[in-house]
């Protein structure tokens, strides 16, 4: 198996309210709600960097699709990170998914390795880290 990711999907409860967090609330581009035609089908895509695809589906078609049971949410099971230039930056981020609708978590604050960081929980309780690190600051 080569070291790539191709597509990166989150399970969620409404996939409208979802949408709605991700693309009106955090500015995210995607052409909206596809493959509604398909029972089990429906599903969104953003395009990221480097041809990196980010999705939301339903957690009863993920487990549906894939044969197991649907089970509770697990916030700590993943994280999504999301690094940026700055620590201004951080806090521009934090203060947007606030204002969309995310859960703080943890407040953008100086790291014991340097770095400046905070978490917040999407509306499904997904766990994102916005972070400035200086070793790995992002190409525009």
């Amino acid at each position: 198996m080569k070291q790539r990711i191709s597509v990166i999907t989150l399970g969620v409860d409404d996939l409208e309210a979802s949408l709605k967090f991700y693309r009106d609330g955090l500015g995210m581009q995607t052409e909206g709600i596809i493959g509604t035609e398909f029972e089990h089908g429906a599903v969104v895509f953003f395009d990221l960097q480097g041809g990196l695809k980010f999705a939301l589906f339903a957690r009863d078609d993920i487990a549906h699709d894939a044969g197991i049971a649907k089970t509770g949410r697990s916030p700590t099971e993943l994280t999504l990170g999301h690094n940026v230039a700055t620590e201004a930056e951080v806090d521009a981020v934090m203060e947007k998914a606030i204002a969309a609708g995310a859960r703080l978590v943890k407040p953008a604050q100086k790291t014991f390795w340097g770095g400046y960081a905070g978490y917040f929980q999407d509306p499904d309780d997904h766990l994102w880290e916005v972070v400035y690190n200086p070793a790995f600051i992002p190409e525009e």
